[in-house]
């Protein structure tokens, strides 16, 4: 926002409260999630700053996310509720719930931060938006947070879900092996048949000389995404 002589000006804590309609009775709870390290450094008589908010709204987050994804999708595999609740809690989702809601006019940033752009950066954004889930969750537990989060999660879910849906069965395995600590998995052609203009290729994915799927097309590309694919479902994951 800005005044009438066009200087910026950040929106209270108050102000943002009643805005959203955020049930806050403890406005310096308040405030200090709205307020970034930075702002801290430069002003020594603030508190603290919202380092351990973000902290515990993160958790929360992660909870409510997943409690969420149970509920609404009762088919979904325990790899794909896992992998949306990833997408849905991610630096980049939660940034973009912080513009929806205008955040950044009300974090408290130190000059340098706020001159260099500090309102618009997705780590900032997320981590404010983490600490405001971490202050409501204190103000109001956990009924609060879930009345404030699931209009926003709602939306953001049906689009994660038709990226899912569209995703590369190559990445989905791979970000599965990389969460478990393997390796990475290698394709490896191990037939081809048919004439040169229909030719059929067979791939299997491995990791550490263990066979996880294996996938027939006509390119090779074709054939490693439904090795890909196959390891997924004999995982459960699809």
């Amino acid at each position: 926002m800005e005044d009438s002589q066009g200087i910026r000006e950040t929106e209270s804590a108050q102000e943002l409260a009643q805005r959203l309609n955020l049930p806050f009775s403890d406005i310096l709870l308040l405030n200090r999630a709205l307020t970034h390290r930075s702002y801290h450094n430069e002003h020594p008589e603030a508190v603290e700053d919202n380092e351990r908010l973000e902290f515990l709204g993160d958790a929360v987050l992660d909870f409510l996310v997943g409690a969420w994804l149970y509920n609404h999708f009762p088919e979904m595999s325990e790899g794909d509720l896992t992998r949306m609740r990833s997408a849905l809690v991610r630096t980049d989702t939660l940034a973009e719930f912080a513009r929806q809601i205008d955040l950044g006019d009300a974090i408290r940033l130190g000059r340098g931060e706020d001159e260099g752009g500090g309102r618009l950066r997705p780590a900032i954004l997320c981590g404010t938006f983490e600490a405001l889930i971490g202050a409501l969750y204190l103000e109001g537990g956990m009924l609060a947070v879930r009345e404030f989060i699931e209009p926003l999660i709602e939306t953001s879910a049906d689009q994660v879900l038709v990226l899912h849906e569209d995703s590369d069965p190559k990445s989905r395995f791979q970000e599965w092996a990389q969460s478990q600590g393997l390796g990475t998995p290698q394709y490896h052609t191990v037939a081809s048949f048919g004439p040169d203009h229909e030719k059929i290729f067979e791939v299997q994915v491995v990791i550490d000389h263990t066979v996880y799927g294996q996938g027939e097309g006509r390119s090779k590309q074709a054939a490693a995404k439904a090795a890909a694919r196959q390891a997924l479902q004999l995982l459960d994951l699809e």
